[in-house]
């Protein structure tokens, strides 16, 4: 069966089986590998993309939920081939180590910070909490997505609230 959807901002039609996982089709068929699979149970958060501007687990998605929807992948977040404000926070925080969580980390933060521009840290743990790193532990991928708050604030006129967020 043909599936069509938006894609990073882009119309794709791609041709899937009807048991397909969202996260097979991205990976296997699209060719975008920033989707990592992990536990394949819903629980790790590798897996994460937007889809409608929430966080999901691809892995739990099945292909035709997809169809007419806007997915974003982590690929489809640098602009004019430079990090996104996010990845970046991400970089300048040392909060990646072996970057296999880091694409669902990062694309959990967009979706937080899409909806609330200036979340709690709270917030912040909440989003992310369905998101597991084995390498960094959390701290640093809170005040990454503490600076990315900021940064973000700062490119789209805004200023920096008390706190620096």
């Amino acid at each position: 069966m043909k599936l069509s959807f938006i894609l990073n901002d882009v119309p794709v039609t791609v041709e899937i089986e009807p048991a397909d996982l969202l996260a097979d089709v991205l990976r296997d068929r699209l060719g975008l590998t920033g989707t990592k699979k992990g536990c394949g149970q819903g629980e790790c958060g590798a897996c994460t993309v937007i889809l409608d501007g929430k966080a999901v687990n691809s892995c739990m998605v099945p292909a035709a939920r997809v169809e007419g929807s806007r997915v974003v992948t982590i690929e489809g977040l640098k602009t004019a081939g430079k990090p996104h404000p996010i990845q970046q926070a991400f970089i300048d925080a040392g909060a990646i180590q072996c970057g296999f969580c880091t694409p669902g980390m990062i694309l959990s933060a967009k979706a937080l910070l899409d909806e609330k521009q200036h979340p709690t840290k709270e917030e912040i743990r909440t989003a992310l909490a369905g998101n597991i790193c084995r390498c960094t532990g959390y701290v640093k991928i809170e005040q990454a997505v503490e600076l990315a708050a900021c940064a973000l604030a700062l490119t789209e006129g805004g200023e920096a609230d008390e706190g620096g967020r």
